[in-house]
């Protein structure tokens, strides 16, 4: 079973996808087989780059839950976006606690600890919401990382029905960005001290 470390932020587990899978292929191809309307236009792709933001949405919750894609509990999304000039951006999110502020406030609560129920490695702490408390005021603070995506990390779909090949084209897409994410694994780690 894969699993998160300082270097991979983002991970599939394809033996669970076959697991899951009611087609007894692919959990994942089930969801991309439900919705490959979205994405094709007369059975052609509307974009390079909308093949893996399709793709990517598909594979992460709350699409699916739990996702092809899993996300490291301490990063709150990471999320493909296109630029203004049609490139690809990876947008990481990661919730920082006070101390990583150069001022911090005094009197505001501040993210809470969440236990990870379906991880027992309390290395990678999930941030969450505080419930709101009397007329104390709360102070949410998300660095957001963009990971520009050149084009050799883009997976261009192919298949021109769901089935097996669009299954590999999907699967390839979201493993080529999640690659590109993890290789910047050492920056969200620097912003949150390698561990909550």
């Amino acid at each position: 079973m894969p699993e998160f470390s300082e270097s991979v932020l983002v991970l599939t587990d394809d033996a669970d996808d076959r697991e899951r899978a009611s087609d007894g292929r692919s959990h994942y191809g089930v969801y991309l087989a439900a919705r490959f309307h979205q994405i094709t236009y007369g059975g052609d792709y509307a974009d390079t780059m909308d093949f893996a933001i399709w793709a990517w949405q598909i594979a992460t919750s709350p699409v699916m839950s739990p996702g092809y894609l899993r996300i490291r509990p301490d990063v709150a999304a990471i999320t493909p976006h296109l630029t203004e000039d049609s490139g690809l951006v990876m947008r990481i999110d990661i919730p920082l606690r006070h101390h990583a502020l150069a001022h911090r406030p005094a009197r505001v609560d501040d993210w809470t600890r969440e236990r990870n129920t379906w991880d027992d490695n309390p290395r990678w702490t999930r941030l969450a919401q505080p419930e709101p408390t009397g007329d104390r005021p709360t102070l949410l603070t998300t660095a957001s990382l963009l990971v520009p995506v050149g084009d050799e990390h883009v997976i261009v779909g192919t298949a021109r029905k769901p089935g097996p090949g669009l299954i590999r084209d999907a699967k390839r897409a979201v493993k080529a960005l999640a690659a590109r994410v993890n290789d910047h694994a050492h920056l969200v780690n620097a912003l949150t001290g390698g561990t909550r």
